[in-house]
């Protein structure tokens, strides 16, 4: 049984969401602020965290990283705020992924599932070799093909490609990916993570204009599909 951390203000919605995901199996924590919820994470180790950002006494920022002081538990940001830039902080801040309300419950299950299978997928390490549809992506070679054909990949275009696989399923953003690519003084040239995702597309998609694997979230970054 997978044990999830919820953090939310709202009794309600904590009171529906423990009632929806013990129903599905899942073991509930549930937390009504930062400091109860740091301390709750402590104790009870859970395997994901679901985190409100609006909380009454610590900015979810906060919570976050108090969390990324000592533990890589995957961290879903549950979030009301219409701000990119809000969910996008919070992102670099340390956060996997992100749901707005309202959401869909299947939708909520399902990132809750691929988060913990990829903090399970983090504790033995990061696979050596990624198959996504016809694309194999290997790792410690340096080395893709699609459909068994090797693929050319220039360094930029393979280093911005090891990033997007070795977080597959996560949300990327760009400030992260620009400043992991092309370094640390790099984080506002989105204009590079267009031109250079638009080539990986065109040289792994089988259709480029609908990306399968190389997918863009408007305003915030990109996402590896397997």
């Amino acid at each position: 049984m997978s044990r999830v951390l919820v953090v939310d203000d709202e009794a309600g919605l904590r009171r529906a969401l423990a009632i929806n995901l013990s129903a599905r199996g899942w073991d509930v924590t549930a937390a009504p602020d930062g400091a109860t919820a740091l301390e709750a994470a402590a104790s009870t180790h859970p395997d994901v965290v679901l985190l409100d950002l609006g909380l009454p006494d610590l900015d979810g920022l906060d919570v976050i990283a108090g969390l990324r002081g000592w533990t890589d538990v995957p961290i879903i940001v549950l979030t009301a705020r219409t701000s990119s830039a809000d969910t996008v902080d919070a992102l670099d801040a340390g956060a996997d992924d992100y749901v707005t309300k309202p959401f869909a419950m299947d939708v909520l299950l399902a990132r809750l599932r691929a988060a913990v299978r990829r903090g399970a997928a983090g504790e033995g390490g990061a696979p050596e070799v990624v198959e996504a549809g016809a694309l194999r992506v290997d790792l410690a070679r340096r080395t893709v093909t699609r459909h068994g054909e090797p693929v050319k990949l220039t360094p930029t275009e393979w280093h911005l490609l090891q990033v997007l696989v070795t977080r597959a399923g996560r949300l990327v953003t760009q400030t992260e990916l620009l400043k992991e690519v092309w370094g640390p003084a790099y984080g506002r040239e989105t204009n590079y993570l267009r031109v250079y995702v638009a080539q990986l597309r065109r040289k792994l998609e089988e259709a480029p204009a609908q990306p399968r694997h190389l997918i863009t979230e408007p305003g915030m970054g990109y996402r590896f599909e397997l």
